[in-house]
């Protein structure tokens, strides 16, 4: 069975997001969303929060499972037994730090493989980023995050 993790902190998820989850599960027989603790970032939401949320927005899907992580993501692959690493690109940008970042982890662990999916062109502009920006000066996000997501915001 093969399975791949697609890491980050998803803080929070967006429509963006999910689309490589399902795309990447045309690929693999499991997809682990890893979701970084990531105390340098200053989240917005909780840990406990944004692995509730995509637990909830991918539900439907089966075989994805979310899963909390803390430390470097070559020893959460090692602990859950798979090489495969999945990786969303929207932009040239996004290609360069990605890749940077595949270099880095295969100096560490050099089993790792790295799969990257283009983003779709709507989901382009897309990111956690404008996403909190937006609702803190409480502009509409419907259009760029699951339903999950609007539900979270709006118990806030």
């Amino acid at each position: 069975m093969k399975r791949v993790v697609y890491s980050g902190t998803f803080d929070p998820i967006t429509n963006g997001h999910i689309n490589i989850i399902e795309r990447a599960l045309k690929l693999f027989d499991e997809v682990i969303v890893a979701v970084a603790e990531s105390k340098e970032k200053n989240t917005m939401f909780s840990l406990e929060e944004r692995v509730l949320t995509i637990q909830k927005a991918t539900d439907k899907f089966g075989k994805v499972s979310v899963k909390p992580f803390r430390g470097l993501l070559v020893d959460f692959l090692k602990d859950e037994g798979t090489d495969f690493v999945i990786r969303g690109l929207r932009n040239g940008v996004d290609f360069e730090y990605e890749r940077d970042m595949h270099y880095a982890n295969r100096s560490i662990y050099e089993k790792i493989e790295t799969v990257y999916l283009n983003s779709k062109i709507e989901d382009s502009f897309v990111s956690s980023s404008v996403v909190r920006t937006l609702i803190r000066y409480n502009g509409s996000i419907a259009h760029l995050v699951p339903s999950e997501v609007l539900e979270l915001v709006n118990s806030k």
